[in-house]
């Protein structure tokens, strides 16, 4: 498949790219994720020619006109009415049909759509599916409404089916099985292609989707829908799975692994060019039951009066006079996971931080700390080294390792979600040979580490350290091991004062993308007392580059701690 398509300039102005750039400039109002959404786009267009991305002005125009020109709306006052996407729907459809890899074929494969109640979404679906069906000049091209049970599925569909008896153009092209208002396929005789519902509960197997819809995502127990759907998509050149949702309220679900993992790309803090993301959300700062100005964050096509500044009222009215109604108003109407936790590091500040561009060679022989924080057998082990400041070098300096065992790093990749492969070959940690981690390439590591930096403390988890201390004696290694407890009492402070060295730009970090990951990932706990440490069981990803900054963080502010009291006892009392 070839393609005429260029690489545009960033000073292209076409309709999604337009939109893009009156969310980042805070002239249309949406919330975090969606600029970042935006400011992922424009990054494209400015870099993303170096990885073999082409963004297509002439697809752009082509699906914004399919929508305008074929598809009308259906229902109460919008019954017949040519559908003019929104805003917020021409980002997304220009995003899915206009960028384009090297061989001319849609880049994405995979999008994660979360919107508030009542935005839209199932229309905008149902206009993909019938313009796969019928325009994406796919042959047999098998197009699917999805659902964990047939009735769910039903309701995107019928808005497809509707679709079709509204427009003109569809409606003496497609063919209907099934009577009206219980049809259950279109057919597209053309291409021979088929657009029908499917669910879990049919026990079907083997469909090679060229678009598949799956609707309500956080309804989902599992994600056996999904994964099998995306199975079948393998011999298909530019599949794509659109997956539309409200917000949930569980984290160990489907929904939120492709929210969390939408959050995350749409920051940059994982680079996948296959996955698209549109997560409405609020900021952590906004009130929906006080502030009427964020409820267009969660509820994009409100510009358009949907759902409704009435009904949105209505809603938060009676939230207010029934608790037990207030967090189903505010996950629905106000995309908030209720019962979420919120990350320990915000992105904005993550990046900031960010230095690629110094000379770790700068870093020999100066004053350092160590946290180390060893995984189980088979899981990532870290070590992240804190180096202090000094006259020339104003900020503290955090070099971080890793390490995986390299058996079964392909089954590790799947399950975590993230590209092990990659950073490996990029070097960006290290993936020893076997099923389990070397010990001992940790330890000469370390010992390396000894001889370049003034290397202070080596501060540990006092869980899995007898293997590694019996090494180093069978080694003849000594190394300034130090214990450090998990808890909150010792992990507070260390948290406290890492978060405020990040928070005041006094640390520095050289992007590695694993430690980014480790970031994101963290979420805190907290005691009565409001003592905080990170909780490894609400994280949604491994987080232990971040314990083991944190426990380096910690080792050195011991030493400020003694120095200042040293100070203080050495003082003499003036009366």
């Amino acid at each position: 498949m070839t393609i005429n398509a260029r690489m545009d300039p960033p000073s292209i102005s076409d309709e999604a790219t337009l939109w893009a750039r009156s969310v980042v400039s805070r002239e249309t109002v949406a919330g975090p994720h969606v600029r970042d959404a935006c400011k992922r786009h424009l990054r494209d267009l400015d870099t993303g020619h170096e990885r073999g991305l082409v963004w297509s002005v002439e697809h752009v125009e082509w699906i914004l006109g399919f929508y305008r020109d074929v598809l009308c709306l259906n229902g109460g006052e919008y019954e017949g009415v040519p559908f003019e996407p929104l805003g917020w729907q021409k980002f997304i459809l220009g995003s899915l049909f206009g960028w384009l890899d090297m061989d001319g074929y849609r880049r994405f494969r995979v999008c994660y759509a979360e919107t508030g109640k009542g935005s839209g979404k199932s229309p905008l679906a149902a206009g993909i599916g019938l313009y796969g069906l019928t325009a994406d000049r796919e042959s047999r091209a098998e197009i699917y409404a999805a659902a964990t049970k047939k009735d769910q599925a039903m309701i995107l569909f019928r808005d497809a089916v509707a679709m079709v008896d509204q427009s003109p153009e569809l409606a003496w092209r497609i063919h209907k099985s099934g009577s009206p208002g219980k049809e259950w396929n279109l057919a597209y005789h053309e291409s021979n292609s088929f657009f029908r519902p499917i669910s879990a509960d049919d026990g079907q197997s083997g469909p090679r989707p060229h678009v598949c819809l799956v609707d309500e995502i956080h309804e989902h127990r599992s994600p056996a829908v999904v994964e099998m759907l995306r199975a079948g998509t393998k011999s298909r050149r530019q599949a794509l799975i659109f997956m539309i949702t409200n917000s949930g309220t569980d984290k160990r679900t489907v929904c939120w692994d492709y929210h969390d993992y939408g959050v995350k790309v749409s920051a940059g803090q994982i680079q996948d060019d296959s996955f698209f993301a549109f997560i409405c959300a609020l900021d952590k700062e906004d009130d929906p039951f006080k502030d009427e100005g964020c409820w267009p964050k969660a509820n994009p096509s409100l510009e358009a009066g949907i759902p409704g500044i009435k009904y949105l009222r209505e809603q938060v009215t009676q939230a207010r006079g029934m608790p037990s109604k207030e967090s189903i108003v505010r996950r629905l109407n106000f995309c908030q996971w209720v019962e979420s936790a919120s990350p320990f590091i915000g992105a904005d500040v993550w990046f900031d931080a960010e230095d690629k561009e110094f000379d770790p060679g700068l870093l020999i022989g100066r004053r350092c700390w160590g946290g180390l924080d060893l995984g189980s057998t088979q899981d990532l082990t870290s070590l992240v080294l804190l180096f202090e400041p000094t006259p020339e070098d104003p900020y503290w300096r955090l070099v971080p390792r890793f390490w995986v065992p390299a058996d079964q790093l392909i089954d590790k990749e799947r399950t975590d979600r993230v590209p092990y492969i990659a950073w490996r070959d990029a070097g960006h940690l290290f993936a020893l040979p076997g099923k389990a981690i070397n010990k001992l390439a940790i330890i000469r590591q370390l010992a390396e580490d000894m001889s370049l930096y003034d290397l202070q403390e080596i501060a540990y988890d006092r869980w899995r350290i007898e293997d590694l201390k019996m090494l180093l004696d069978q080694e003849g290694i000594s190394l300034p091991l130090q214990p450090f407890g998990q808890g909150f009492k010792d992990m507070s402070p260390a948290l406290d004062e890492f978060e405020r060295r990040l928070l005041n730009g006094l640390i520095k970090h050289d992007g590695n993308p694993v430690m980014t990951w480790c970031a994101a990932n963290a979420v805190t706990v907290s005691d009565p007392a409001d003592n905080r440490k990170i909780d490894k069981k609400k994280a949604t990803g491994r987080v232990d580059g971040i314990v083991a900054a944190i426990m380096s963080t910690g080792q050195s502010g011991r030493e400020e701690q003694e120095q200042d009291i040293s100070a203080f006892l050495n003082d003499p009392i003036i009366v």
